[in-house]
């Protein structure tokens, strides 16, 4: 039985995804007035299943981006007083650009649960907009070391969208 907020998560992670595709039907207009001629693919929507490997959207890459655009998804884990505890993030990138977030909940400690839920409920406005390589969490809604799971996701995620 799935509970109001992981609804809430659910519609969140399918607007980012709804976000995404538009911003990237807008890259793929610039794209083609500049010349190219080629039409992108759009990104595949998020399935509820996790994905191992990305879901990166096939075709041209920017020139200057270090990374693949697309959405990528990893666990990172994390130490907290009640044990070993896991988080899932799932992020969109466009031009090195995180351009949506996803973290889900994956802890087993009710309190926990309720730190990662408020760290869920915050990284947006902490990490969109931003370069992938400048971010460094260290502290969302009063959640410490749910960051440290994150982070270990980033540096995953860069590794697969590399």
């Amino acid at each position: 039985m799935m509970t109001t907020r992981q609804k809430k998560i659910g519609l969140s992670a399918l607007a980012g995804v709804s976000l995404s595709v538009a911003l990237a039907g807008c890259a793929t207009d610039a794209t083609a007035e500049s010349g190219s001629g080629s039409a992108a693919e759009p990104t595949p929507a998020a399935s509820a299943a996790p994905t191992p490997a990305s879901t990166a959207a096939a075709g041209d890459s920017a020139g200057s981006s270090t990374y693949q655009d697309g959405t990528y998804e990893a666990k990172g884990s994390y130490t907290s007083p009640n044990g070993q505890e896991e988080i899932d993030v799932s992020l969109t990138l466009a031009g090195d650009v995180i351009t949506a977030v996803t973290v889900t909940p994956e802890a087993t400690n009710p309190n926990s649960v309720n730190y990662q839920t408020q760290f869920a409920d915050g990284i947006s406005e902490v990490v969109v907009g931003k370069d992938i390589d400048e971010i460094d969490v260290s502290r969302v809604a009063g959640s410490s070391l749910t960051s440290g799971g994150f982070n270990e996701a980033v540096e995953t995620i860069k590794s697969d969208a590399a």
